[in-house]
């Protein structure tokens, strides 16, 4: 029974890989195109910081549009770009900033809500089959909306611990991955939580994490995008079958926000 898990995380990596498009904007899972969807991946290595330039809020959700240099040269119409974490669709560009729209589902499930002109945030284009995939597999699917509780100098890195819904638990291991406003990240450590805690995990940032990101300006009491690991995930389906009833409904739900997010 140990093998299958493995055997099939294996199959669903290939499976991701073999569809993944580019040129480096998209996301995997259903990426909205007008009318067809796509498939696409992000590694979580944020190719700039972008600053948002202009917010129109509608009733159906919001057009942003982010000045950006590196995620415009080359970009196309319906092409996507994870922002802090969120696929989000291309619909106009120019030589120096692109515009996206997010649905009120989106703005909803994110922090994108919060956001305000001048703020900037992390962007990267979806990776192509012949791109090094230098973080983890990404979908930009947003599980959750984590809180900074606790920023601690550690040598020359800064150890940042963040606060969860407890049902996420089952999604993170010492040294497995996560994806932190787009950033793929290695969790430092997540004690399990007991009963109806929240989870508490953590993460070390080098200067370099630091500088080439937003995460300078990270601060307890902020809010961060939070994507669990895509194969944990598809793992935890497979195994549903074999678990307790009560976990059971956790897997489902966070399956469920997973797709729908």
């Amino acid at each position: 029974m140990g093998i299958f898990p493995l055997s099939c995380a294996l199959v669903t990596v290939l499976h991701i890989l073999l569809y993944a498009k580019g040129p480096r904007g998209g996301q995997f899972a259903s990426c909205q195109h007008g009318e067809k969807s796509e498939v696409f991946v992000f590694s979580g290595i944020v190719e700039e910081v972008g600053r948002i330039t202009e917010i129109t809020q509608t009733k159906d959700g919001c057009r942003l549009t982010i000045g950006a240099k590196k995620v415009v040269n080359p970009v196309n119409l319906g092409d996507s770009i994870s922002v802090d974490g969120i696929c989000l669709t291309v619909v106009s560009f120019d030589a120096q900033s692109f515009s996206v729209e997010a649905v009120l589902e989106t703005m909803r499930r994110t922090k994108l809500g919060d956001k305000k002109v001048g703020d900037h945030v992390n962007l990267e284009r979806a990776v192509t089959l012949s791109d090094r995939l230098g973080g983890h597999l990404v979908t930009g699917h947003i599980d959750a909306v984590a809180t900074v509780t606790q920023i601690e100098d550690d040598g020359f890195s800064k150890v940042i611990t963040f606060e969860l819904p407890g049902e996420l638990a089952p999604y993170f291991v010492p040294k497995g991955s996560v994806a932190i406003d787009g950033v793929s990240l290695t969790v430092v450590d997540c004690p399990v939580p007991r009963g109806e805690d929240k989870l508490h995990f953590s993460v070390a940032l080098i200067p370099h994490t630091l500088d080439a990101t937003t995460f300078k300006s990270l601060k307890p009491g902020l809010k961060v995008n939070i994507e669990t690991d895509v194969i944990a995930r598809y793992v935890a389906r497979w195994l549903e079958p074999h678990l307790d009833e009560k976990l059971k409904k956790v897997a489902a739900k966070i399956s469920s926000g997973a797709s729908n997010g």
